[in-house]
């Protein structure tokens, strides 16, 4: 059983990471034109409509988000069908041309990132693709990197980084367990 070790960000420090990536975003690319975010299942969808609240607050212009679920897309899940059923994905824009950020909340083996990256081009063909993490903790196995970083937390591989966030939790925090 994983036990407790401390908590990294609470409410605010989270919030504060959101609206840096946020500012951070907008400055690379230049304004967001031609942006849109796409939150990758589950807490990926919840951050990416906060980044986009933070861009309208900035902007004053509504960047469209989107979700993927990344499941049968994973390199490491056995698939029963070869036409499987994806739910709950939904990217009702085109991304044709546009440069999508994909927004998950912790990027580790960089598989779930991968498998995203694949979803998206089935989807369409964006002008490019980047990434948006609230933690980043290390232990790459595919040669990925976040564009966009909340914080970076160096862990072991025992220890477990748990992001709470409404409508999962009834908090917003990040915390560390081993």
């Amino acid at each position: 059983m994983a036990v407790y070790k401390a908590t990294l960000m609470d409410d605010a420090a989270v919030g504060r990471a959101l609206k840096r990536i946020a500012h951070e975003i907008l400055e690379k690319n230049n304004g967001c034109e031609n942006l849109c975010l796409v939150g990758i299942k589950r807490r990926g969808i919840p951050l990416s409509k906060i980044i986009a609240d933070n861009i309208k607050s900035i902007e004053n212009t509504e960047v469209p988000v989107g979700s993927l679920d990344i499941t049968y897309y994973r390199d490491d899940m056995q698939h029963n069908s070869s036409d499987p059923i994806i739910h709950e994905s939904q990217i009702p824009f085109d991304i044709t041309g546009k440069t999508v950020i994909l927004v998950d909340d912790v990027l580790y083996t960089g598989r779930t990132a991968r498998a995203a990256m694949e979803g998206v081009m089935k989807s369409g063909r964006p002008a490019a693709i980047q990434l948006a993490v609230l933690v980043d903790r290390g232990h790459r196995e595919l040669p990925i990197r976040g564009d966009y970083v909340g914080k970076n937390v160096p862990t072991s591989k025992s220890e477990h980084i748990s992001v709470k966030l409404p409508p999962f939790e009834d908090i917003t925090s990040v915390e560390l367990f081993g």
